[in-house]
């Protein structure tokens, strides 16, 4: 058997675009010998589409489309991912469908079953469930066919949601063959999670799977490809690589084995945060960005990476040195641009703050300097940036961290200013990480930036470790308080200090406010700022 395997990049909404791409790997792979193809879930209308599916006109437009590729399917049959309206006088507007297309027409439609409503899914809003699984004929097998969810078990999810299993119902119908079309967002250590469970159900059900993922960004999340193919005993067929399009013709069982792929967190969140970085900007019309550049770790990375999405053409960064700048933080900053190949301005906050101080000193008369003189030179910085990019038309990419975002250690309208967040989801230690899988073949990130202590430089001989517990202590009770959701006392009993573990947690609960203005970030860990955590500002709760 040749499964014909569509890995595409779909963008919402932009129904010409994802319909050209999935006839052109249609018939790419018809051409090459496929019994089918399969494309990833919601491939015509893009996913997620979100309160879209409201709009009048966007399900009839999905319709449509449908319509338009069965037009152009022949004897190979077209399995792909659409939104299908509800024709049920209650319930949600629409199903999340896969259709089977060929020789012109509809020959089956499935549902899908099991609609996430935690983290970062909210689906029950928008979806109808379906009442049954679906079993068509394709290729002469009789085929099971699932949508991303359908095959999560219990044991991966984070509780049983459903009281269902569509496996076993498709298991006690008799099947064949096991399709799967998904769009399964990116997070450290899921590739190796799929890869895992997938092979277990081939070899529990005793049937070949073939499992379609999306690859691409929107909005805060990355997909990220990483396709697969396994024979009835579970052994893997293909292993379509991850963070590109690919389309892939897999021989099921397959000629030659294919070996477990290892997988390096670092190097994957690396790669999503650079797809991430380039769809969003992609797709929402922007082609160049500018950084501001602090000699600092966080944004020495947030350039490579930029770089790494957008060439170095498309990549400007600004150094914007004010009067605790240390001269070594300047020559890394032009350093780094020259290693990266890019443009870099100089131009110095000195002046702005010294008027600013002027301006406000009748009304600070008495009050000794403070967090808010600090806070003027970092919205000052934003201000520039800001200027900049309507200028020159370039985007704000804003460089503050995770461990910094989570405990607010951030300026409102100052280093948070920015149209993007890259790395608001990348624990400090993380950061580091990338920072030397960058330099991997060489300098890229001045070895100063690395070494040295990290620091706001918004006052004299300031380090951010003054303020801040040390970040691989911070970045672990983060993870656990905030990934994990353990309270302050479950946190404190794995052996962390009392009095600290407090102090984060009060300073997590404090700082929602500042989060809920924050530029969308990239998801790369379990649970991210932004997307799949919904907390009230206005709230006593702490546990």
């Amino acid at each position: 058997m040749n499964a014909g395997i569509a890995q595409i990049n779909t963008t919402v909404g932009d129904f010409a675009g994802n319909t050209d791409k999935i006839l052109r790997a249609y018939r790419e792979l018809v051409q090459a010998g496929a019994d089918f193809v399969i494309t990833p879930e919601l491939a015509v209308c893009g996913y997620p589409p979100m309160d879209l599916v409201f709009r009048s006109g966007f399900i009839a437009a999905a319709e449509r489309q449908v319509e338009a590729l069965a037009g152009e399917t022949g004897s190979v049959p077209l399995i792909v991912g659409t939104v299908e309206p509800n024709p049920a006088p209650h319930g949600r507007p629409c199903h999340n469908s896969a259709v089977v297309l060929q020789n012109g027409r509809r020959l089956a439609t499935a549902h899908k079953s099991l609609l996430p409503t935690y983290d970062v899914f909210d689906e029950g809003r928008y979806f109808e469930p379906a009442s049954q699984v679906t079993v068509a004929d394709i290729a002469g097998r009789r085929t099971g066919i699932t949508i991303c969810e359908d095959l999560w078990t219990a044991e991966y999810l984070p509780r049983d949601f459903y009281g269902r299993s569509p496996l076993d119902e498709l298991a006690a119908s008799g099947i064949d063959l096991l399709l799967n079309l998904s769009a399964s967002p990116f997070e450290a250590g899921k590739p190796v999670k799929r890869r895992i469970m997938l092979a277990a159900i081939a070899r529990r059900l005793k049937v070949p799977l073939v499992y379609a993922n999306l690859v691409g960004g929107n909005d805060q999340l990355v997909f990220d490809g990483h396709s697969l193919a396994f024979s009835a005993d579970g052994h893997l067929a293909a292993a379509l690589p991850g963070f590109r399009e690919v389309n892939a013709l897999v021989t099921i069982p397959a000629a030659v084995a294919c070996p477990p792929a290892e997988h390096s967190d670092v190097a994957d969140i690396h790669d999503a945060l650079v797809l991430g970085l380039r769809d969003y900007l992609g797709k929402c019309g922007f082609k160049q960005v500018v950084i501001g550049l602090s000699g600092g770790i966080d944004s020495a990375v947030t350039a490579a990476l930029a770089v790494a999405a957008l060439g170095q053409d498309n990549v400007l960064g600004v150094t914007m040195p004010g009067p605790f700048s240390s001269q070594g933080s300047i020559d890394d900053s032009i350093g780094l641009a020259r290693h990266l190949g890019i443009g870099c301005h100089n131009v110095p906050i000195g002046g702005g703050f010294e008027a600013m101080e002027k301006q406000l000193a009748p009304v600070f008369t008495g009050y000794p300097p403070d967090v808010t003189e600090e806070n003027l030179q970092s919205r000052l910085r934003g201000m520039t940036l800001m200027a900049l990019s309507n200028k020159f038309n370039r985007m704000v990419i804003s460089t503050g961290n995770k461990s910094e975002l989570a405990v607010g250690y951030c300026t409102i309208y100052g280093d948070m200013a920015g149209g993007m967040a890259l790395i608001s989801d990348v624990p400090k230690m993380m950061v580091y990480q990338l920072a030397r899988y960058i330099n991997r073949h060489g300098e890229i990130i001045p070895r100063g930036t690395i070494e040295k202590p990290p620091s706001a430089e918004l006052r004299a001989d300031q380090k951010d470790q003054d303020t801040l517990p040390p970040y691989e202590v911070l970045d672990e009770i983060l993870r656990l308080y905030v990934e994990e959701q353990l309270t302050a006392g479950e946190v404190a009993a794995r052996g962390f200090d009392a009095d600290t573990v407090r102090w984060v947690a009060g300073k997590v609960e404090a700082n929602e406010y500042k989060r809920q203005q924050a530029a969308p970030g990239i998801k790369v860990t379990t649970k991210a700022f932004g997307i799949g955590r919904r907390v009230p500002i206005a709230q006593k709760f702490r546990p």
